[in-house]
């Protein structure tokens, strides 16, 4: 599939798996010309590969090629991108469980070895700033990190990714995790890992769950 057609699948994906209401949220796709995202105030089931505008790299601070208006947020994406040449892809949803921790400005800990999926604990949360702003982008920027993930105050998450499935893969396992931690509360709260154990959970992550 064509670049623009993968980040339009990817977002009807978010939206089969019900962690991504509405039109809320965004993905952002890398390519050798700039970075793809969607655009804004167009529902998922109504978008087309057509309507995915491009944000060439190296150019003007928010310019963008097409028909309609990147999404809102694309402050972040164009800023974890620049600072992170490592990664490929964002996604950005308002999911259930991760929302609510986000609006409780609650982190994630180490509850889970899962944590090491995401660089290790906490999963941070980014501090409020209104969307689409630069001090939201500054925020999100600085939460992630040492991390491919973090919650963002009172409004959602982000995960990152190597390529589209990755990022994708990791909104899923976050909202996961964070339904298991709001779980784990009402009975009391989890036992939570030490450091050591966080980071030998993240030194297997780094073999036991590559591709090759």
């Amino acid at each position: 599939m064509e670049a623009r057609e993968v980040l339009v699948a990817a977002a009807h994906k978010l939206v089969e798996l019900g962690i991504n209401p509405g039109m809320s949220g965004n993905l952002s796709l890398r390519t050798e010309e700039g970075m793809l995202i969607t655009p804004s105030a167009i529902a998922y089931d109504e978008m087309t590969p057509e309507q995915i505008p491009l944000m060439p790299f190296g150019g003007q601070y928010g310019h963008y090629i097409g028909p309609k208006r990147p999404s809102s947020e694309w402050r972040f994406h164009v800023d974890i991108m620049d600072a992170r040449p490592e990664v490929g892809a964002i996604v950005h949803t308002h999911s259930p469980y991760a929302t609510a921790l986000s609006m409780a400005r609650r982190e994630i800990p180490a509850c889970h070895y899962m944590i090491a999926r995401f660089g290790g604990a906490p999963i941070r949360v980014a501090g409020y700033a209104l969307f689409g702003t630069a001090e939201l982008s500054d925020q999100v920027v600085a939460a992630l990190r040492g991390r491919t993930a973090c919650l963002i105050a009172n409004h959602g998450f982000v995960t990152t990714g190597a390529t589209l499935d990755d990022a994708l893969l990791a909104a899923v396992e976050l909202e996961a995790l964070a339904k298991q931690y709001v779980i784990s509360l009402s009975l009391g709260g989890p036992a939570l890992l030490s450091e050591r154990e966080v980071a030998a959970a993240v030194r297997q992550f780094a073999t036991a769950y590559t591709k090759n």
